[in-house]
């Protein structure tokens, strides 16, 4: 069995790479149970949390260790790796490292709706959140949507991050021109794409700053309790959710189903229905469309096959 380190995960995770290998494996026949969580103690601070998927070829479950307390030791909450099999066999074939493949899969989903949602056109796109996901969205973008030709970089929690990614992405020979913003209202209207990776449970972004033609991609909520724009911004754009489940876990999508801003049927499609389209949907004039990704085991299990059909780890 194969063991593939965050690096060698990283580096077999290309965007241009994973982003197809996502499109076509969504749209073919899998199953995805739902996650499991347990509590791995009486105060239900540490949880265990997985979250299988298998399809014809393969099978893998990623396992999960959050744990809280950690903090007080130095180390890290979460850790999480993935175990890939044989899905004829079920002989196991390698573990991949799980923080890694997360990351990746998760601004790759994103980027995948951007490339089946977003304009052709789009040429600013507004980063909001800077934390360990937001600092990847840049890269998975360009392999989209390279035309784009401003990136703004926005934090509000975080103003210095802002300013940090900016400078990272400059200094790097960013193809778009890298620049932090603090006026968020101002930047969300220049804005033809504008990715949220923030852990909010108030909204970063407002209804009435979301004007006609704009495409969002919403990253950070996982959890009823968490919220990344206004539930009443959904009631005047097109939904799509990555899975299902969104319509439960993302604060947003539950919230505005609750409060009757929107109805289970104004949610457009899932991905998988997008992906399984011959070709991307042609948007209306002055139509704004949201992408809600909430996270899936297919897309682990499609990245972890990616990582596993890579070169030989070195």
């Amino acid at each position: 069995m194969q063991y593939f380190d965050a690096a060698q995960t990283a580096d077999r995770l290309d965007y241009p790479v994973l982003i197809p290998a996502l499109r076509s494996g969504m749209a073919a026949e899998a199953s995805v149970p739902p996650r499991q969580h347990y509590s791995l103690d009486p105060d239900g601070e540490a949880t265990l949390l997985v979250m299988p998927a298998w399809n014809r070829e393969f099978l893998g479950v990623k396992l999960v260790d959050v744990f809280p307390g950690n903090a007080r030791h130095g180390l890290p909450a979460l850790s999480s790796v993935y175990v890939l099999a044989d899905g004829t066999t079920g002989q196991h074939l390698a573990l991949v490292d799980g923080g890694e493949l997360t990351r990746r899969r998760t601004v790759a989903t994103a980027a995948l709706g951007t490339s089946l949602l977003a304009p052709e056109d789009a040429r600013v796109h507004l980063i909001v959140g800077t934390g360990h996901i937001g600092g990847a969205v840049y890269d998975a973008y360009r392999a989209v949507r390279p035309g784009i030709a401003t990136t703004l970089v926005a934090d509000p929690h975080n103003p210095a991050g802002a300013e940090a990614l900016a400078e990272r992405l400059t200094r790097r020979g960013a193809d778009a021109v890298a620049v932090a913003v603090e006026d968020l209202p101002s930047a969300v209207g220049r804005a033809d794409i504008v990715t949220t990776a923030t852990l909010a449970r108030e909204p970063v972004l407002r209804d009435e700053w979301i004007t006609p033609g704009t495409h969002l991609d919403l990253i950070g909520s996982f959890r009823p309790e968490m919220h990344e724009v206004e539930p009443s911004l959904l009631g005047r754009a097109t939904v799509f959710v990555d899975n299902d489940v969104a319509r439960t876990e993302a604060g947003e999508i539950a919230t505005a189903l609750a409060r009757r801003v929107l109805t289970e049927g104004d949610i457009a499609a899932t991905l998988p229905e997008l992906c399984a389209r011959p070709a991307p949907r042609t948007r209306t004039d002055g139509e704004i469309t949201v992408f809600k990704t909430v996270g899936t085991g297919l897309t682990d299990l499609i990245a972890a096959v990616t990582v596993f059909a890579g070169r030989d780890p070195a």
